[in-house]
């Protein structure tokens, strides 16, 4: 009886297990495969996750130039590639030395690893080995493997009727947190390289540019924090397996595309800009440590030099620190409008509006900044206090329960939350 039980159980598990399952094809292999997450969900996912990539390596790099090119030479490589997404490929202005895709076709790469970069070789190769995670599906296997489908479904929002808001806004941040930190194995980095070789080739480049790059960040590794290292491991086994391949399947890869005078004419706006870039990230030190005034006179001299989002957005923060309410509100409208995807300087005018009094105002900046990134508890507390004011009381509630349900207990508004949502509950 136990035996037919158990039979009947695993039947069913299985069962279960292959209506939930998607049948497609492997873009890589070309044969059928079963997948948890449909290719329109792993999109949806990695779509969900781009204001909060963008946010935490501080804007996109303003310069539409730039971005036209990354887009224009990462849409070239991915016509090479087997499964046709919508890629899309950002510049951000990050100095850390760094690339990073996320589910389903957006590509990030940063200021910091352009700088390091002498040919478009190299630019292409670094493009192509990302295009290779995402072609294998590396993004899609990790949220398969690490996340129950509970969450997962959570935060595509078709979460069941009477599902708690702060849950599934605290498993959106889990997955993004979990695709902005992913380590892939060293079979999915052999993989990608392996693809990405292929895709650069395939291009009519040089794939040398690739292990050039593989060669920079271990020297660079000697003397300063390389993050691409953290999410890809590099072995030299790696590095010798990419030598081998290139020699044994393209040995005529010399006679390939090394450079372009595009490529030349980016890198000198990047190094035009990088002066100003350097001010900012030695004001963000000074603010840190609250010496607002020796940070203001760093990012007005940042201004003066390139008036970046990234620049206009520290220098609302600390204009908001200095309660000069309506100079934070215009220097993080002037970030909002040369990056309309960037959350913090929305968040910061939000704030600001807050606190003169502006509530209307406040709620329409808050909400816009909630539908790019929506697991910021500042954000909530901030909402709450601006519905109560208006005498919204459900959404007050809402907004304050959200709040500190996904605080970590360190933000100071949170003894204020809970008196407002007695006062708003009537005990």
């Amino acid at each position: 009886m136990k035996k037919k039980f158990f039979k009947f159980f695993i039947l069913f598990i299985l069962s279960i297990f292959s209506l939930s399952c998607v049948a497609e094809i492997d873009p890589v292999s070309g044969k059928k495969t079963y997948t948890l997450l449909s290719t329109q969900q792993e999109i949806e996912i990695g779509q969900k996750v781009v204001p909060s990539a963008i946010n935490e390596n501080d804007g996109l790099y303003p310069d539409k130039e730039v971005q036209n090119y990354i887009k224009q030479l990462g849409n070239k490589i991915a016509n090479a590639t087997p499964r046709k997404v919508e890629y899309q490929f950002y510049v951000v202005n990050s100095p850390d030395i760094n690339a990073f895709a996320l589910p389903g076709g957006p590509i990030f790469i940063t200021r910091g690893i352009l700088l390091k970069m002498e040919k478009e070789s190299e630019l292409a190769g670094v493009l192509a080995h990302e295009l290779g995670h995402i072609n294998a599906r590396h993004h899609a296997k990790f949220l398969e493997k690490t996340y129950g489908m509970s969450i997962l479904v959570s935060i595509l929002g078709i979460a069941l009727q009477g599902s708690d808001y702060a849950s599934a806004v605290m498993s959106l941040a889990q997955v993004s947190a979990g695709l902005l930190q992913l380590k892939f194995s060293r079979d999915q980095e052999n993989e990608a390289d392996a693809l990405g070789v292929k895709f650069t080739y395939q291009t009519g480049y040089d794939p040398k540019g690739l292990l050039n790059m593989f060669e920079k960040f271990k020297s660079l590794e000697r003397g300063m924090s390389v993050e691409w290292l953290s999410t890809h491991p590099l072995p030299d086994t790696r590095i010798r397996n990419v030598q081998q391949m290139i020699a044994q399947q393209y040995p005529d890869s010399y006679r390939l595309k090394q450079n372009s005078t595009n490529f030349d004419k980016i890198q000198s706006i990047l190094k035009s800009t990088k002066e100003s870039f350097d001010q900012v990230e030695e004001a963000k030190k000074y603010i840190k440590s609250k010496n607002y005034n020796q940070a203001m006179n760093l990012l007005n001299r940042a201004i003066e030099i390139y008036g970046s989002n990234q620049a206009y957005t520290y220098r609302a923060l600390v204009n908001l620190n200095l309660r000069r309410y309506n100079e934070a509100i215009s220097d993080a409208d002037r970030a909002i409008t040369i990056d309309n995807l960037y959350f913090k300087p929305l968040l910061i005018k939000g704030i600001a509006q807050n606190q003169l009094n502006q509530w209307s105002a406040s709620i329409n900046t808050l909400e816009k900044a909630k539908s790019l990134v929506n697991d910021n508890p500042d954000l909530y507390y901030y909402l709450g206090v601006d519905y109560q004011a208006i005498g919204n009381r459900g959404k007050a509630i809402e907004s304050l329960t959200t709040a500190i349900q996904i605080s970590d207990g360190k933000r100071g508004w949170e003894a204020d939350a809970q008196k407002r949502l007695r006062t708003l509950r009537g005990y």
